[in-house]
C-alpha cells in the first residue's frame, strides 16, 4: 500500500509536467486573442485566462521533482545485547513549484520500509526486544510540506522543513538516519544585508527521527532560534546564535544557549591549505526544566590538506554543572563524540572529546577516511574509552553515491557499554 501511493504520487508529478508543458499557448497561436482587439473589461478577462492557462501551469511544469532513495545495511552490537540487523530502504518523493509572484511551494512524502523481519532490530523499543538499537523504524509520512514567499532577499517559509543551522551541532536534520528530523515552523533567511545571513524561526512541533508511531516521535515546542553570520571577513565566516528552546515533552532539555563561532581557511602555498574552527557557547535551564544549572561548550579544531592527504586534529568539551551536562537535544548527534551513537546525550559529569582525523583520497575518487576519538569526563577525571571510524565512499556519475563505514568503541573503565556498528548503503537522489 505504501509503495502504491509513492507511485501514484509519481504518476500525478509526471501528469502535471506534462499538462503544464502542452498547456501553455504560444505567441504566434492564431486562437490567443491580441490586446489591442479588446475592451478593457475584455483585456481583464484575458488577463486572468492567462494566468490560469499559461503562468499558473508554468508554476508547475517548471518545478522541480523530488526523488531520493538509500537502501541501507546495519549492523550493530553492543555488550549485553543481542545483535541487531537492520536491512532499509528509505524512499522520498516530492515536488517544488517554480515562483510565482514570489510564492512557492513544497511537498514531500517519506517511506521507511524494512527488507525483512521487523524482530530482526530494535526499533527504538517498538520492535526486537533484547537486541540493540538502530533508529530507523518502519513509516510513512510527510516529510516536508510548506509555503515559502520571496521579497527584498528574503524567503519566509511556513510549515514542515528542514532546519540546518551551522555544522548541525545544535539544530540539525539528523540526516544520518533514514528518517530525518523536520520542524513545523515559521522561519524567515535573510541575505538583504552584504555578506550577512540572518535566520530566525520560530518551532511548534519538531518531528523526530523516531516517526509519528513512536511515544517520543515528536516534541511540541515553543522555541525560538536565531542565526546571525558575517563572511566578509577574510580570515573566517564569523557567527553569533541563540537558541531558546522550550519542549514541552521533554522539559529537562529545555534550555537557553548563546554562543559565537569561527571557522575559516587558508592557503599556506599551493597545494598545503590549512582550516580552523573556535567556538564558544553558553547554556542554562529554560522554561520548565527541572533542574537548575549553568555550563558551557568549547570546540576547537585545526587541519591541513595536502594534495590527496588531510589532517585534522580537534577538542570539544561539553561542561557539566550540578550533574547536568551540556545539552543539544534537536543536533545531528550521529556526526559528533563517534559513529558508534555512545554519546547521544551529554554524561552528567560532561563530555571532553579529544579527537584526529585523517583523510585520503584513494584512485578512482575513492575518499578514505580514520577518525579517532579519546573520551573523558568534565568532572570526576572519569575514563569514557575511546572509539575508532572509518569512512570510505564513492560517487557514480551525478546521482548515484554507494558509502561503507564502521565505528568500534571501547568504554574503557567508565563509559557506557562496548560496541560495533557497520553500515553499507546505495543512495539514489534526483
Amino acid at each position: 500500500m505504501k509503495w502504491t501511493r509513492l507511485i501514484l504520487a509519481l504518476a500525478i508529478v509526471g501528469l502535471l509536467e506534462t499538462h503544464g508543458n502542452g498547456a501553455t499557448p504560444s505567441s504566434d497561436d492564431p486562437k490567443t486573442p491580441t490586446k489591442s482587439a479588446e475592451s478593457p473589461s475584455a483585456t481583464g478577462i484575458q488577463t486572468i485566462d492567462q494566468w490560469l492557462d499559461k503562468e499558473t501551469p508554468d508554476f508547475i511544469s517548471r518545478g522541480k521533482l523530488l526523488l531520493n532513495v538509500r537502501g541501507r545495511y546495519e549492523y550493530a552490537d553492543q555488550d549485553g545485547l543481542e545483535a541487531s540487523n537492520a536491512p532499509t530502504i528509505r524512499t522520498r518523493l516530492g515536488y517544488e513549484t517554480a515562483p510565482l509572484y514570489g510564492f512557492r511551494g513544497l511537498a514531500e512524502l517519506e517511506d521507511v520500509t524494512i527488507l525483512g523481519s521487523e524482530d530482526n532490530f530494535n526499533q527504538a523499543g517498538l520492535s526486537g526486544a533484547g537486541r540493540t538499537v538502530i533508529a530507523d523504524p518502519e513509516t510513512t509520512e510527510i516529510n516536508r510540506a510548506w509555503l515559502g514567499f520571496e521579497q527584498f532577499d528574503t524567503l519566509f517559509k511556513f510549515g514542515r522543513q528542514r532546519i540546518i543551522l551551522d555544522n548541525a551541532r545544535f539544530i540539525g536534520n539528523v540526516g544520518w538516519r533514514q528518517n530525518e528530523q523536520t520542524y513545523d515552523a515559521a522561519s524567515a533567511r535573510s541575505t538583504v544585508l552584504p555578506e550577512t545571513t540572518l535566520f530566525y524561526g520560530y518551532v511548534h512541533n519538531v518531528n523526530r527521527v523516531l516517526g509519528d508511531d513512536h511515544p517520543a516521535g515528536d516534541f511540541d515546542s515553543d522555541s525560538h532560534l536565531l542565526n546571525l553570520s558575517y563572511s566578509g571577513l577574510e580570515a573566517a565566516t564569523v557567527t553569533a546564535y541563540g537558541y531558546s528552546l522550550d519542549l514541552e515533552d521533554s522539559p529537562a532539555a529545555s534550555t537557553h544557549t548563546v554562543g559565537l563561532r569561527a571557522k575559516g581557511s587558508s592557503v599556506v602555498q599551493e597545494p598545503f591549505k590549512v582550516h580552523y574552527l573556535g567556538e564558544y557557547a553558553w547554556q542554562t535551564d529554560a522554561a520548565d526544566n527541572p533542574n537548575d544549572y549553568k555550563t558551557d561548550y568549547y570546540h576547537f579544531n585545526l587541519g591541513g590538506t595536502y594534495e590527496r592527504l588531510s589532517l585534522t586534529g580537534g577538542y570539544e568539551r561539553l561542561n557539566s554543572d550540578r550533574n547536568r551536562g551540556f545539552s543539544t537535544p534537536l543536533a545531528t548527534l550521529h556526526k559528533f563524540n563517534g559513529w558508534a551513537d555512545a554519546f547521544l546525550t551529554t554524561p552528567a559529569a560532561g563530555l571532553v572529546d579529544v579527537y584526529g582525523k585523517l583523510g585520503i583520497r584513494l584512485p578512482y575518487s575513492i575518499p578514505l577516511s580514520f577518525v579517532w576519538h579519546d573520551f573523558t569526563s568534565d568532572n570526576g577525571d572519569r575514563d569514557f574509552g575511546n572509539e575508532l571510524d572509518i569512512v570510505a565512499s564513492r560517487e557514480f556519475g551525478a546521482h548515484w553515491k554507494a558509502l561503507t563505514k564502521y565505528a568500534h568503541y571501547n568504554g574503557g573503565s567508565d563509559g557506557p557499554a562496548d560496541r560495533d556498528r557497520f553500515w553499507v548503503q546505495l543512495e539514489l537522489s534526483f
